[in-house]
């Protein structure tokens, strides 16, 4: 079974060509590319928020398979749900899900469930995928979304992930998908997103849970942020730096009601 895409021609094109001509407008080349072993990516419109997740992108060697942890917008099926499907279909053609890690991380973690009544409308993944996919020809996913959960329960989630991976016998990116702050002024909106980020660099991922939960800041993929730096954290990475930060006016003019998005790297 294939998943389809729901916002192809919507957040990004449906054509393969003019899909391909965007993302190397988006992705430059870089001789010194780095090894991550997580990146955090901003899931809106390509107009919007393709320059910052082409920015991580062009830093980063992207390896064969990848996990992609996101948030649940519309709140259909399981609290932590992984894809059941055997591919995801974009313009530049399917991507197949990575079957023996999909297993493998049900067996690490039980919290994880089977479940694609959670991924058939949700588009914080699949937006990612054309990025990896342009970079890494063969790609296999584990795509994995998330509900609301308490901090406790993400590091059991992140310690799980790592612990799967020590036992892996291959490389794996772990993705975490997020915009920022919505809908307020830009300034506002830059001052919350800050208080996010400077935790995220930080690299403190229970101080992120906390000021977002305080400031009441509506990063929407603050779940699955928390749940891959604990796994980053316990894989043995060391740094959370901010690649790159815009938000919503600075490409529509209009100030007035904005989203934010970062671009961070995780090593």
């Amino acid at each position: 079974m294939i998943r389809q895409p729901v916002v192809a021609g919507l957040f990004y094109p449906a054509s393969a060509i003019e899909l391909t001509r965007q993302l190397t407008s988006f992705i430059a080349t870089v001789e010194q590319q780095q090894i991550a072993t997580a990146v955090v990516l901003p899931h809106a419109g390509y107009v919007y928020s393709g320059d910052v997740a082409g920015a991580v992108i062009s830093r980063i060697k992207v390896p064969q398979q990848v996990i992609l942890l996101g948030p649940n917008h519309h709140g259909r099926g399981e609290q932590m749900a992984v894809s059941a499907v055997d591919a995801w279909a974009t313009p530049l053609g399917d991507v197949t899900v990575a079957a023996d890690l999909r297993a493998h991380l049900l067996v690490e973690i039980p919290q994880l469930v089977l479940d694609d009544r959670a991924h058939q409308q949700e588009h914080s993944l699949e937006v990612l995928l054309p990025f990896l996919q342009h970079v890494q020809p063969q790609l296999e996913i584990v795509p994995v979304t998330l509900k609301h959960s308490d901090f406790s329960r993400l590091c059991d989630l992140g310690a799980g992930i790592a612990r799967a991976l020590k036992t892996w016998n291959q490389s794996v990116l772990l993705v975490a998908s997020s915009d920022m702050n919505h809908f307020l002024p830009a300034a506002e909106n830059v001052r919350l997103d800050s208080l996010a980020i400077d935790a995220m660099t930080s690299f403190d991922p229970q101080r992120l849970y906390r000021v977002v939960a305080e400031q009441q800041i509506s990063m929407c993929g603050v779940f699955a942020v928390v749940a891959v730096m604990e796994a980053a954290k316990a894989l043995g990475a060391q740094n959370c730096d901010l690649v790159r930060y815009s938000h919503s006016g600075e490409k529509s003019g209009d100030n007035s009601r904005v989203v934010g998005y970062a671009g961070l790297l995780i090593d």
